[in-house]
């Protein structure tokens, strides 16, 4: 529905720092550059811009909300600990948000030019996987196979 969303920012330089290290963990990359504008998003396909804007008035950020999507939860985590590391302001820290619905699980920030900003994961939390079986037993089971020949 939504091809690509573009936000204003007073620093392209700190801009385009920041958005490159609190994108990394949900695997997207700064794919283009022209002028003071940055298109980042997966090889062939830049999603979200930023740029500055080409007038000398402030940054609207207070109602920009732009959500990214994560593979997994460690990768909000990830995301939540770069943003924080490069200048954002916590605006709710990564967890589960049962109102959206049971496996929402999220992290929000505001931006260094006041954009709110989130990157969420809607699976439910990975499981860990149970151990392997033991290959003594199996090696045991065919070693009696071969003995009843």
């Amino acid at each position: 529905m939504i091809d690509h969303v573009s936000l204003g920012v007073s620093d392209f330089k700190r801009s385009v720092a920041f958005y490159k290290a609190v994108l990394k963990p949900l695997g997207f990359k700064l794919i283009m550059t022209w002028e003071e504008n940055a298109g980042f998003g997966v090889p062939g396909k830049p999603f979200f811009w930023i740029g500055t804007p080409g007038y000398s008035g402030p940054i609207q950020g207070a109602g920009t909300h732009t959500a990214f999507t994560a593979p997994d939860r460690k990768s909000v985590d990830a995301f939540y600990k770069a943003a924080l590391k490069h200048g954002a302001t916590d605006n709710g820290g990564p967890g589960l948000r049962p109102h959206y619905h049971p496996n929402y699980y999220g992290a929000f920030l505001i931006d260094p030019d006041g954009h709110r900003i989130e990157a969420c994961c809607h699976k439910p939390e990975a499981k860990a996987k149970s151990p392997a079986k033991p290959k003594a037993k199996a090696k045991k089971a065919k070693a009696k196979t071969k003995s009843r020949r």
